[in-house]
């Protein structure tokens, strides 16, 4: 694949449901390095894009793309990469990069041998308030985490059944971006220690779960997530340092208080960062693959003690 120099780097979007129209079609047409070409999915034809039924048909009518964002459920995220590799195009995974670890790990040498660019993009690393918090953390003694990631299904995921079932992940969709946060803000390896996983009895991925884990160093974290949440939605990450400081990530990443006093408070841009680290991963000839949230969640499944929850009807 020649590099494009100062012309746009040319993408194509396979999958175009709500989070391609959501997140990424602005964010690439809001890049002008970058240039949305097409995109392909069986069903839906978003307004202004050049829509394909299958990836064949989208690369046939438009084999300049350089490049292909792949926005599908995870359970078929593999498959799909791996053709996207075998024809040379770089790679951008959403979140969670694959269903399973395996795949995940499939999929980095394939790309490796191929030589294009792959990135496993962890969206909620790019919020705002992240550097900063790794910066704090990365000063001090760390006592405690705590993760409180609670949100209500019905109002993020109307519709996409797909996330209850097997390789889903259930309510981990959404917690796996904490887990993208803690991982990118502590130096340390996480480990999962014990873990509630309470799974609705009509579907195959949990819907609440209490979480225990531990870094190397040895200081406890603490995670809950809820899929159920009505009211006030929290995506929150409290730190306590052994000096009794403490520190409060809110909102996903776009706000920061410090000891009480708010630090940083922003609107967050998540995905057009995630863009902008892509064409610079491609243009430098390197990948950024880091499935340390996946492994977490592995783990979780793993250890967790499986609890049968109420039926869950949308």
């Amino acid at each position: 694949m020649g590099l494009f120099g100062k012309k746009p780097l040319k993408i194509g979007l396979i999958g175009l449901g709500k989070i391609a129209v959501d997140q990424h079609i602005p964010s690439i047409r809001g890049n002008k390095r970058l240039e949305l070409v097409a995109g392909c999915s069986p069903h839906t034809r978003p307004e202004g894009v050049n829509a394909y039924p299958d990836m064949d048909a989208m690369m046939t009518a438009h084999p300049e793309i350089e490049a292909i964002a792949i926005c599908t459920p995870p359970q078929i995220r593999h498959e799909i990469a791996k053709q996207v590799i075998s024809i040379g195009r770089h790679v951008f995974l959403e979140k969670p990069p694959a269903a399973t670890l395996g795949e995940a790990e499939a999929i980095k040498m394939l790309a490796e041998a191929k030589g294009v660019s792959l990135l496993a993009s962890w969206h909620s690393r790019f919020a705002p308030a992240v550097e900063a918090t790794r910066k704090w953390v990365s000063e001090r003694q760390i006592k405690s985490i705590t993760i409180h990631w609670k949100e209500n299904v019905r109002q993020w995921h109307p519709g996409q059944k797909w996330i209850f079932e097997a390789g889903g992940m259930g309510v981990f969709d959404p917690g796996i971006n904490s887990l993208s946060i803690l991982t990118r803000i502590l130096a340390d390896s996480v480990m999962v220690k014990s873990a509630d996983l309470h799974i609705p009895v009509n579907c195959d991925a949990p819907i609440q779960v209490e979480m225990d884990m531990m870094t190397e160093v040895g200081f406890p974290i603490r995670a809950e997530y809820d899929f159920l949440q009505t009211g006030v939605q929290t995506w929150s990450i409290y730190i306590e340092s052994t000096s009794y400081e403490k520190l409060t990530l809110s909102m996903g990443g776009t706000e920061l208080e410090i000891d009480g006093h708010t630090v940083i408070k922003q609107k967050e841009a998540e995905y057009a960062g995630l863009y902008a680290h892509f064409h610079d991963l491609i243009r430098a000839g390197k990948s950024d693959a880091d499935f340390s949230p996946l492994r977490i969640v592995a783990d979780a499944m793993l250890l967790g003690k499986r609890i049968a929850a109420p039926e869950y009807i949308e």
